[in-house]
């Protein structure tokens, strides 16, 4: 009986816990979308109305955001950005990571802490160093050198990632592509990938997210040139006192659609099981 009550309470805490953490999370996003959705002078009128009347719904505020504020240009510069940063540390990453997993060589042990003491390392304490070398080869206002500086930064804890997930993948498949003539480049490319696809996929959405959101050095290097500008710093203008709220707000979700899609395209491949049908009987 006392079993049976505290199952019944501690059942209906747990749900009371998930409406708070999911209230926490989404109420703020939720009202964001809702703000949007209104009209700036509805919103001066009756700032504490959360819901907008029917009427009064509109989509204005996005492409204010998007054309007259630049955002739609900002996000294109940062798409380039961010897909080219993230094949270029996922190919580097993955021949790292399996370099450090599977070959033997000196220090091999020691590679794990020294690539994410790498990416402990402040960005601000590489900001000076990097602007120097970047102003002396010719980059420094370009996508091409924000790329390098966004790879450079995000290689060492992609390559931390997929360590973990290619230690899981069973070498005796990798033994058996070999005795049937496999090279080393063809064993990654055919068995190894295929197999890790899950946190390959996993990765390259972090290091989107990471180059989509990165500030810092998108500050330090595009500032002078604003038809560069990254979605970092056309958010960033959006703060301004004179921008309506409204378009604040409409900026602010229209960015966050980029990596909800890249998340949703790439569910599928999270949930997949990393070695499921490697092997069998």
């Amino acid at each position: 009986m006392r079993g049976g009550v505290e199952d019944r309470v501690l059942g209906v805490l747990r749900w009371a816990v998930i409406a708070v953490a999911m209230l926490a999370t989404a109420g703020p996003l939720l009202y964001g979308v809702l703000l949007s959705l209104r009209p700036f002078q509805s919103v001066v009128s009756e700032p504490l109305d959360l819901l907008p009347s029917p009427g009064e719904v509109t989509l204005d505020s996005y492409p204010t955001a998007m054309g007259e504020y630049g955002l739609g240009g900002n996000m294109w510069n940062s798409l380039q950005v961010a897909l080219v940063t993230a094949g270029l540390a996922i190919v580097l990453s993955v021949l790292g990571a399996y370099a450090a997993v599977r070959l033997r060589f000196l220090g091999r042990d020691a590679v794990n802490v020294v690539f994410l003491g790498v990416y402990l390392l402040p960005g601000i304490v590489l900001a000076v160093p990097l602007f120097v070398l970047l102003s002396r080869i010719g980059l420094t206002g370009s996508l091409v050198g924000l790329v390098l500086v966004y790879t450079a930064q995000t290689v060492p804890v992609a390559l931390y990632m997929l360590r973990t997930y290619l230690v899981a993948v069973p070498s005796s498949v990798e033994e058996a592509a070999m005795i049937d003539g496999c090279g080393r480049l063809a064993l990654i490319r055919r068995v190894v990938l295929p197999m890790a696809l899950p946190g390959v996929a996993a990765t390259a959405l972090y290091v989107f997210m990471i180059a989509w959101n990165e500030y810092l050095f998108a500050l330090l290097f595009l500032v002078a040139d604003r038809d560069r500008w990254t979605v970092s710093l056309g958010i960033a203008q959006l703060t301004e006192f004179s921008v309506p709220t409204t378009v604040l707000m409409a900026g602010s979700i229209a960015i966050t659609v980029p990596v909800v899609a890249g998340f949703f395209l790439a569910q599928r491949l999270l949930v997949t099981g990393l070695t499921s049908g490697a092997e069998k009987g």
